[in-house]
């Protein structure tokens, strides 16, 4: 049978909606089709430069993409995989020459044997068409991990020592790995995303929209470690901005502040200008002299917005208007004339750079099979650099978020924008290429938040709400190709965050390539038969398995249901407070009785006294380790009580999302040093280094 056209028994809008990857309705459930507002699509094939606005446009675009079908040879990005001829090769007009220039600077006129890389295909067919198209030869599927191992789960900003200036830094991730692998034997050290954030006051706190993914941020920086430090001139100067960072951390581990990332960058900005002024001796030179040939354009752009945004201010779009364009001859100007503040950002991004690189190699030369695992946000803040230097690549007018669903009725607009998938293809997916290997550089593991989003996201209208949005797709065989090249180059594992609602066949495809997924305890359950937790022999192998993450309540929480009582307080329950706080019972009573009956309690007695929850944590890492999941995360706070939430969805002010430090059951923080000596700390994690079974 051939197969379907998209655009046939349809009615126009949708046809063109079909050919170009808009989705016309959703299923939010099986048994449940929702349909998409007109202008919804309209507005998505606008963004994708595509002119739907009235029935005689539709009919024009249809035919446009009739005609381009009909001249074109091959898409603008083909897939091999393992070597293998793309599939899309068998539709070619019989006697179509093929020549491939490999990455490799080989020359080649067959598609078979291909090395991996990202090559272009030149061909020419007998009725005199030609095309020069984007292949992407990938291996066949990335690897497992070489042996099963369990880590730790960090928001980097929440673990202070006595060294850091009132929030975590590069320094503590380097101690914490140094000890998490040789004192506790863990695999791997999994921290939030570290991209660059938007400046401004107040910066927004979430890692999950920040300026840059590309370049990390240099408020992680632990400055005393920077070689040119010892050498600042200005000592007068110098101690009194250390008195005042001490002040800070003071504030916070003593005094019950909140993590004030302002006046952090505030005062680490300050330090790094006195260090800028230090010269660079020749190997520290040349180093550097690398890095700038080696990160080219992007950082060059990502420097010279930093630099623009302290004139005129961290959006972009208010800027003046020749300089919003990052091309222009204004910007490039302007890129001169601040040319000392260009190489200080520039220069941070280096230090940011070499600090990662640290904490990376001492996690290896730890015993760390993974070390460290970076985090991939979703997406980027419309006012930052990403979005001003690669907006050729963005879809305007458009934010990326999540159709209406059983946990929040109105949906949700992340307010990020997404990638235009035509335009990542035409490049032959250039920019995403770059980015992965940039944050690939450093680690063993990279988690994607949202792995869903390489198959399609919810695209919203700006001005309209989350309900009126849709789904557009990527080509989901070139972006998991792109990523299995990626990381198989940087002999890296991928995880991928793939919690909430999953379109069907995803897991698989994503299982088919290497990609690890995310199980998190409370969530396991048998779904398609009885609704009572999973057994733990019937866990997919291949995944991260965790009681918990930074936007779930802490697992000391979730036992005593304080985590009710706190949306509660926040107005968050949409139910009564006595039907959530039976619910939350049986649920947690439901999987406490598994333990029991498994008899992983260890003689917990199954209450909500200090030494039964502690007795019981022990226990679901027990369940976890009874899974047969390869990977096994102990998120940090669980290991000394922590009660609060890193961060409670559906709050902003009403809750202090990202700026709490890990703390004890009574909510006083607890430094890294604490950590170290803590015996609820060390018996948890000899359940998990001892207990394997």
């Amino acid at each position: 049978m051939p197969p379907a056209d998209p655009a046939r028994d349809a009615t126009p809008l949708a046809g063109l909606a079909a050919l170009h990857g808009v989705a016309t309705s959703y299923r939010p459930s099986p048994d449940r089709t929702v349909a998409v507002p007109d202008a919804a699509v309209t507005a998505a094939l606008a963004a994708l430069g595509v002119d739907a606005g009235t029935p005689d446009a539709v009919r024009a675009a249809l035919d446009a993409h009739e005609r381009e079908t009909r001249e074109r040879l091959l898409p603008p990005t083909v897939v091999s995989w393992a070597g293998r001829p793309p599939a899309a090769l068998a539709d070619l007009p019989d006697g179509t020459r093929l020549r491939i220039e490999t990455e490799q600077g080989e020359s080649r006129t067959s598609a078979e044997d291909l090395p991996p890389g990202v090559h272009v295909l030149h061909l020419s067919a007998p009725d005199g068409r030609t095309a020069e198209v984007h292949l992407i030869a990938a291996p066949q599927r990335l690897p497992a991990p070489p042996d099963r191992s369990y880590g730790l789960l960090v928001q980097l900003y929440s673990l202070l020592s006595r060294r850091s200036w009132g929030m975590g830094d590069l320094g503590d991730l380097t101690e914490l790995t140094a000890w998490a692998g040789r004192a506790l034997g863990a695999g791997f050290v999994q921290v939030n995303p570290l991209h660059a954030a938007v400046p401004g006051t107040p910066t927004d706190p979430s890692p999950y929209r920040p300026s840059s993914r590309r370049f990390p941020d240099p408020v992680h920086l632990r400055v005393e470690d920077v070689p040119e430090f010892p050498h600042i001139e200005a000592q007068g100067r110098l101690r009194t901005l250390l008195e005042r960072a001490a002040r800070l951390r003071e504030a916070v581990l003593d005094k019950g502040a909140l993590i004030d990332r302002d006046a952090v960058w505030d005062l680490k900005r300050q330090v790094l200008e006195l260090v800028h002024d230090v010269p660079l001796g020749p190997g520290r030179r040349a180093a550097y002299a690398d890095f700038l040939a080696e990160e080219g354009e992007a950082l060059e752009d990502h420097a010279t917005w930093s630099a623009l945004a302290e004139v005129y201010g961290s959006d972009w779009h208010t800027w003046p208007t020749r300089l919003r364009d990052p091309r222009s001859p204004e910007t490039a100007r302007a890129r001169a004339e601040l040319m000392e503040r260009v190489d200080f950002h520039s220069r941070l991004a280096w230090l940011t750079d070499s600090q990662l690189a640290t904490a990376q190699r001492t996690a290896r030369d730890a015993g760390m099979a993974v070390g460290l695992v970076h985090d991939l946000a979703v997406g980027v803040h419309p006012d930052g650099a990403d979005a001003w230097a690669q907006q050729h690549h963005l879809a305007a007018g458009m934010s990326v978020g999540a159709p209406p669903d059983a946990f929040n009725a109105r949906g949700q607009d992340w307010g990020l924008p997404p990638w235009r998938p035509d335009r990542l293809a035409a490049c032959g997916y250039a920019p995403y290429r770059r980015l992965l290997r940039a944050l690939l550089r450093h680690t063993g593991a990279l988690r994607i938040d949202h792995v869903m989003g390489l198959f399609r996201l919810w695209w919203v209208p700006q001005g309209r709400p989350p309900t009126e949005g849709t789904y557009v797709r990527y080509d989901a065989e070139a972006m998991l190709a792109v990523l299995v090249l990626e990381a198989s180059r940087a002999g890296a594992l991928v995880i991928g965050e793939d919690l909430g609602t999953v379109e069907p066949g995803v897991r698989e495809a994503l299982h088919e390539r290497g990609v690890l997924g995310t199980s998190v305890l409370w969530f396991e359950r048998d779904w398609e038969g009885n609704g009572k937790p999973l057994p733990p022999e019937r866990w997919r192998a291949d995944c991260l398995a965790t009681a918990t993450t930074h936007d779930l309540p802490s697992t000391a929480a979730r036992l005593s249901g304080e985590h009710v009582e706190l949306r509660d307080r926040l107005g968050l329950l949409t139910r009564p407070l006595d039907e959530e706080r039976a619910a939350a019972a049986a649920d947690t009573g439901e999987w406490l009785a598994l333990l029991s009956r498994l008899g992983l309690l260890k003689g917990a007695s199954g209450g909500v006294s200090a030494v039964s929850e502690e007795r019981e944590i022990q226990a679901v890492h027990r369940f976890l380790l009874r899974t047969p999941a390869r990977l096994i995360g102990l998120w940090l706070p669980d290991a000394v009580g922590d009660r609060r939430p890193q961060n409670l969805p559906g709050t902003w002010a009403e809750y202090p999302n990202w700026r709490l430090p890990i703390a004890d059951p009574e909510g006083r923080p607890t430094t890294l040093e604490d950590l170290a000596a803590s015996p609820r700390l060390h018996a948890l994690t000899s359940v998990l280094r001892t207990e394997r079974p």
